[in-house]
């Protein structure tokens, strides 16, 4: 057998081997959520555990009679939605302007944000609670979206593709008397959809599953995200891992449809961008 025949093979045999791995929790809370509660830790260290003997939907009815699962997705998925969509219009002016336009500054600002890459949440988080405790804003939406509208690594990724587009796609819109802001929407934003698809993916994950901010912000069940609901609803005497698993895989479903519905734009904005992973 070739070498390089050899080679393919092993490689797609590791491919496998590695997506198994990332699925297979995945795959056993989706299995577990339609078992009796009883069931569902019974044959964990099987593959039976993968293969639901019967199905019980009722876990996940369990889960809307026991919380008010409904307030908490709307509550993920209006925050997570608000910074996504305000995000995308923030942060790619932003690359656009450091990418095309001349001003004074803004080399030494562009440096700036490149440092902030590195500068962790939990670095900033203390300052920042002090901060918007005196606004008054704790307890609201507008803390958990205000202060993660902008985003550096963001903005880092839409510099990186816009310094790759063609000069001449603005030059002929400067010639028909297009403005900078007309330039940008009309001839930059349609030829940058995968590098949009890609931020707002990686946005979308980020903001869906946060947990500390949420938790040091807010106090009641109005307008908690879903990470903080489904530790809560982990500690909800009895201990039901049926219901349990139901509430990860309902969390779990929006990121899923996400990422399958920009999939093809995530992955041609990956190799644009240059991101390794």
């Amino acid at each position: 057998m070739p070498h390089n025949i050899v080679l393919r093979l092993t490689s797609y045999a590791a491919l496998v081997v590695a997506a198994l791995l990332f699925v297979a929790p995945l795959l056993f809370m989706f299995a577990g959520s339609l078992k009796p509660d009883d069931q569902v830790l019974l044959e964990a260290g099987s593959w039976r555990a993968f293969l639901p003997d019967t199905i019980a939907w009722q876990n996940y009815l369990d889960v809307f009679a026991r919380v008010r699962f409904g307030r908490y997705l709307m509550n993920s998925l209006f925050i997570t939605s608000m910074i996504v969509a305000a995000g995308l219009i923030v942060n790619s002016l932003a690359g656009y302007a450091f990418a095309r336009l001349q001003w004074t500054g803004r080399d030494i600002l562009f440096a700036g944000v490149l440092t902030i890459m590195i500068v962790p949440l939990e670095a900033i988080a203390v300052p920042l609670f002090y901060q918007v405790t005196l606004f008054g804003w704790r307890d609201t939406y507008i803390v958990q979206i205000l202060p993660f509208l902008a985003n550096a690594f963001s903005i880092y990724l839409f510099y990186t593709f816009f310094i790759g587009l063609p000069r001449e796609l603005e030059e002929a819109a400067r010639i028909d008397g297009a403005s900078v802001l007309r330039t940008f929407v009309s001839v930059i934003v349609p030829n940058s959809k995968p590098v949009f698809a890609t931020v707002a993916i990686l946005t979308f994950l980020m903001q869906w599953g946060a947990f500390l901010w949420p938790l040091m912000v807010t106090s009641g069940e109005a307008v908690r995200p879903l990470p903080l609901a489904v530790s809560t609803f982990h500690s909800l005497p009895p201990l039901q891992w049926g219901d349990i698993f139901a509430f990860g895989v309902m969390m779990v479903s929006p990121v899923l449809i996400v990422f399958l519905l920009f999939q093809r734009w995530f992955v041609r904005g990956v190799v644009a961008t240059g991101i390794k992973g």
